[in-house]
C-alpha cells in the first residue's frame, strides 16, 4: 500500500512527463478603509480579508488601513498599495469592497487598468469579483461602460450649467485682474469716458475703476 501510494505521489509530480513546477504563492496586498464615522469595521474588514487570503493559500505582503471620508478625499494609504504594485512587490490587491478602494466609477476603473497594465490582480471580497478570472474581467469590461456613461452624465450636467449661466447673464471663466488694465482705465478716463463704462467695457468692476483713478499720481 505505501508503495502505491509513493507511485501515485511520484505521477502526481509530473504532467505529460514533465517535471510540475509548484504553484506560486501569490503575495496579497489588502486595502481596508473606512470614513472617520465608522471606524469600527476597520478590524472587521481587515479580519474578513486575511481569512480569505488564508483560505486562497495567498500570502499577505502588505496590509494598509485608511480613514477618511468622502469622494474628493486624498487616499495616501491606498497610493502606498498602488506603488508597490508599480515595485512588482505584490501580486494582487485584495478590498473589502469596490466602494472602499474607487472615489468614482471612472477612478476605479483608472486604477483597475493600471494594475491589469502592470499584471496584477485585483479582488474585492463583498462584491465576490475576481479580476483574476475570465468572468471577473468580464466585469472590468462593464464597468468601463459605466465609466464612460458616468464621464457623459458629467459632461451634459456641466453643459447645461454653462448654458444656463450664460442665459442669466455670468460671465464665464476666471475673474479678469482689474490691475491689468490700469493703464487702460486711465487712458479711457482721461479722454471723457465715465467709470461705469469703463467698467463695463474692460469687463471688471466698478470698485476696482475708482481704486485704480484714485491711486492715481
Amino acid at each position: 500500500m505505501a508503495a502505491k501510494q509513493a507511485s501515485e505521489k511520484a505521477k502526481s509530480e509530473y504532467v505529460f512527463g514533465q517535471a510540475r513546477k509548484p504553484a506560486k504563492m501569490l503575495r496579497a496586498g489588502l486595502y481596508a478603509r473606512v470614513s472617520t464615522n465608522d471606524q469600527q469595521t476597520l478590524a472587521m474588514q481587515n479580519r474578513a480579508m486575511r481569512e480569505y487570503a488564508t483560505r486562497r493559500g495567498w500570502t499577505v505582503a502588505l496590509q494598509v488601513r485608511e480613514v477618511n471620508s468622502g469622494a474628493a478625499a486624498r487616499r495616501e494609504a491606498r497610493e502606498k498599495v498602488l506603488e508597490a504594485a508599480r515595485r512588482r512587490e505584490i501580486d494582487l490587491v485584495l478590498v473589502w469592497r469596490l466602494d472602499r478602494w474607487g472615489r468614482s466609477v471612472t477612478d476605479l476603473l483608472a486604477t483597475l487598468q493600471e494594475l491589469e497594465h502592470l499584471g496584477v490582480g485585483f479582488v474585492s471580497l463583498t462584491e465576490a469579483l475576481d479580476l483574476t478570472t475570465p468572468a471577473g474581467r468580464a466585469m472590468a469590461a462593464l464597468l468601463a461602460v459605466f465609466a464612460a456613461f458616468e464621464r457623459e452624465i458629467l459632461g451634459e450636467r456641466t453643459r447645461a450649467g454653462l448654458a444656463h449661466a450664460r442665459l442669466n447673464g455670468k460671465r464665464l471663466g476666471r475673474p479678469v485682474t482689474a490691475a491689468l488694465h490700469a493703464s487702460e482705465v486711465r487712458k479711457l478716463h482721461r479722454t471723457g469716458v465715465s467709470k461705469s463704462e469703463i467698467a463695463r467695457r474692460l469687463g471688471v468692476g466698478r470698485t476696482s475703476v475708482r481704486r485704480i483713478l484714485g491711486a492715481k499720481s
